[in-house]
């Protein structure tokens, strides 16, 4: 679609005219990221299949874009351009992200699209007063205010922790906030006793050991502070024992370009590295596995959750919140020295205790679609229709990419 064209169903002034089932409350998905997208897909099932509800989406403003619309068509969503989107009406719109949510006629449902509001506000790059403590990013007034409007009619919190840090930073979207945990953390709990399939269908031998790698974006992740970090796992884990999975955060990919990636990793997919596309469900590797080393990410601390030995890379720049899972694996998480040899530290690496990670993550464990599904049914002024579905497990690992 091109930015001159214009949708002109199931929304707007002459919808009426094309469509077969009229009169629906229409939901605006705003995907601003593959990363939110995903978060969004776990949330739109609470509401997608009510046929008195109509869903859209929309690519919303973001540095890290450009591979949303194609992964969109995959699914065959019904797409509308932004410059509509911000013209129409809706009865509520779901986001992950803050970027042009202001352009927006809808009441908004807003999520963080991650583990928790762990990260803390970069500082500008162009000087100015730095911050003894910086806000943290996502329940800060910079992001969930415009023009002295609070943007979410409803902002979703994972536990009391962050309610404390939003009442701080950001008093006057304190009614907004609504706690209902963590729906990616209820799904991995799910999908825990179908870990055999998980790791026969990435074809796993029953003797051998997945070190999942995981990597979020940005020069202090594992992918960017220890670019020969892959290449030496491969040349000191055995082949015969080990299999070897790195979950690269979408926006790595987004970057440097999907070419550019592969060709960077292209002696190590030869000698046999399951490298997922960013699009696919990172979930299953990570119940799969035996090992994880990761960063200050997300899939760090949901792996830690779920009762996965972790080995952490050496801290970033800024510490995470206090009292978040990420804070908690970087006090307590064995730490990688990627200059020792890697063997040896993977058979000392720690379980931290999942219930303390757990309990940073949600407040309300396995009730994140209950709750959600309230709050949604609630903006869109409807009546919750029959009994709620249990969580899902998260989809089989997609064919990967490992050429030995």
């Amino acid at each position: 679609m091109t930015s001159l064209e214009w949708s002109a169903s199931p929304i707007g002034i002459d919808a009426s005219r094309w469509v077969s089932r009229s009169g629906c409350r229409t939901v605006l998905v705003v995907a601003h990221t593959i990363t939110s997208c995903q978060r969004l897909l776990d949330v739109i099932e609470y509401v997608e299949s009510d046929p008195r509800v109509q869903l859209v989406f929309t690519v919303a403003p973001d540095v890290f874009n450009p591979h949303v619309r194609r992964f969109l068509d995959r699914l065959g969503a019904l797409v509308l351009p932004w410059h509509q989107a911000v013209r129409e009406r809706f009865d509520l719109g779901l986001a992950a992200a803050y970027g042009g949510l202001h352009q927006l006629h809808a009441p908004l449902l807003l999520m963080a699209h991650g583990a928790g509001h762990s990260k803390r506000v970069r500082p500008a790059s162009y000087g100015g007063p730095v911050l003894a403590e910086p806000p943290v990013y996502g329940l800060d007034a910079q992001r969930l205010t415009h023009g002295g409007r609070v943007l979410p009619t409803a902002l979703a919190l994972s536990h009391d922790g962050e309610l404390e840090v939003l009442r701080r930073q950001c008093p006057e979207a304190v009614e907004a906030a609504v706690i209902v945990g963590d729906p990616c953390v209820d799904r991995l709990v799910a999908s825990l006793p179908r870990r055999p399939d998980y790791r026969r269908e990435m074809g796993l031998d029953e003797q051998q050991e997945l070190v999942v790698v995981s990597s979020t974006w940005g020069r202090d992740g594992v992918f960017g502070r220890w670019p020969d970090l892959l290449p030496q796992l491969m040349m000191q884990l055995p082949a015969q024992r080990y299999r070897i999975a790195a979950l690269l955060h979408p926006a790595v990919w987004d970057a440097h370009g999907h070419r550019q990636i592969r060709s960077w990793l292209r002696d190590c997919r030869d000698g046999g590295l399951l490298l997922p596309d960013p699009t696919v469900d990172w979930r299953g590797p990570v119940v799969a596995a035996d090992h994880v080393i990761g960063d200050h990410g997300s899939v760090t601390a949901y792996a830690a959750a779920i009762g996965r030995p972790t080995l952490l890379l050496p801290g970033p720049r800024s510490m995470p919140a206090a009292g978040t899972a990420q804070h908690l694996l970087a006090t307590h998480a064995t730490h990688l020295d990627p200059r020792r040899p890697l063997p040896p530290q993977l058979a000392l690496a720690a379980t931290i205790d999942p219930q303390a990670v757990m309990a940073a993550l949600t407040a309300r464990p396995g009730e994140a679609g209950v709750l959600l599904r309230r709050t949604m049914y609630r903006l869109l002024q409807l009546a919750e229709p029959g009994r709620h579905r249990q969580t899902s497990p998260v989809p089989m690992p997609a064919p990967l990419d490992g050429r030995a």
